[in-house]
């Protein structure tokens, strides 16, 4: 797979798979790669059984032989071979009616380039050259897109850390109310982290040139999934506590406007079980979803939508539970009353204000 024609066909994939990264968060570009090799696993069999099923000519004659890209038959010498473009390319429905092409020598071996590779002309299975381009534009543009979001992640990542370490270094700023929002700050970062992690363990097993790979049944195995497969559950997991504790701050200060019933320390319990909890909850069953019916690539693939809701419907109610309490606070005639209470206590105590009265 080393000439011209298979560095062209690895162009196109690696063009293919880079505009699928970005543009379904690195979900198709595992779907198209696995497909194609396992499309091209099937036309390598179907030729074998082809040639071994086929009787032998008499005479001379060029052998049938599968080069890694077409399957070929026996040959007459001196004539000029043509077979169907394969029906593995991606693009196959564009050049479906084309022919790939190989010249049989008169002394009943295949015509070969420099003494080494065979002749082959396969510029009618090649897809349009303006298409390449389009998608080489776009493929920058996707890079550029992935350097700006993990440049950000980074930024962010770094404001959390110093945020959490003065949260943790000053001890008068240690209460339940700070505590909450440092595991706010925890599942922002977190969540950070899974998405670079993602990023860096799907560049590792997809960003490479294809024809850099000797061993694709080793590559799309389920064994080297398991990397990008756990980055992918732990990403869920965290996009899933990063809304749980924007909930759990929605509950406080309901608490805290509202009254409590509870000590501090048991209401912190069970804003850790809510926060860090709950997630669980939902992405182990989104687990035994995708490993029992969809058990492809990196799990992130979306065929059926059910098991996507899985994870978005939790997403939804703790959006919703967040709005709600927010709302009911500030909407509740008794806070509204004592907010104003507290304001006017407020301004009697601002020596400013009472001189200006």
């Amino acid at each position: 797979m080393k000439n011209a024609s298979i560095a062209f066909c690895s162009l196109k994939l690696q063009q293919l798979a880079w505009i699928c990264i970005f543009f379904s968060i690195q979900a198709c570009a595992a779907k198209i790669l696995e497909k194609t090799f396992e499309d091209w696993m099937r036309y390598r069999d179907e030729c074998y059984k082809n040639m071994a099923n086929s009787p032998y000519p008499t005479g001379l004659y060029c052998n049938r032989t599968f080069d890694m890209y077409a399957c070929w038959p026996d040959g007459n010498p001196g004539v000029i071979i043509n077979v169907s473009c394969p029906f593995y390319l991606p693009w196959f429905e564009k050049v479906k009616h084309g022919f790939v092409r190989q010249s049989c020598g008169l002394d009943g071996h295949w015509v070969t380039v420099n003494g080494s590779q065979p002749w082959r002309d396969s510029s009618q299975c090649e897809d349009e050259m303006e298409v390449t381009i389009e998608e080489e534009g776009i493929r920058k543009l996707m890079i550029s897109f992935q350097v700006l979001y993990t440049v950000g992640y980074s930024l962010s990542l770094l404001a959390l850390i110093s945020a959490l370490l003065i949260l943790i270094i000053f001890r008068k700023l240690r209460c339940t109310r700070n505590y909450i929002h440092a595991n706010l700050f925890s599942s922002f970062g977190l969540r950070a982290v899974s998405v670079i992690v993602k990023d860096v363990l799907m560049m590792k097993r997809w960003g490479m040139e294809m024809i850099q790979v000797s061993d694709w049944e080793t590559l799309l195995s389920n064994e080297a999934a398991i990397g990008c497969r756990v980055a992918q559950v732990v990403m869920q997991y965290c996009i899933l506590a990063n809304h749980y504790w924007f909930l759990v701050e929605a509950v406080y200060l309901y608490k805290l406007l509202i009254g409590a019933v509870f000590s501090e320390k048991n209401y912190y319990t069970c804003y850790l079980y809510l926060g860090w909890g709950t997630p669980v909850v939902f992405v182990m069953p989104w687990m035994a979803a995708k490993y029992l019916k969809e058990n492809a690539e990196c799990w992130a693939l979306n065929e059926n939508m059910a098991f996507w809701w899985i994870i978005r419907i939790p997403i939804l109610l703790a959006s919703l539970g967040f709005l709600v309490a927010v709302l009911y606070c500030f909407a509740n005639k008794e806070v509204k009353s004592e907010m104003k209470k507290k304001w006017q206590l407020w301004k009697l105590d601002q020596p400013a204000l009472r001189c200006m009265r």
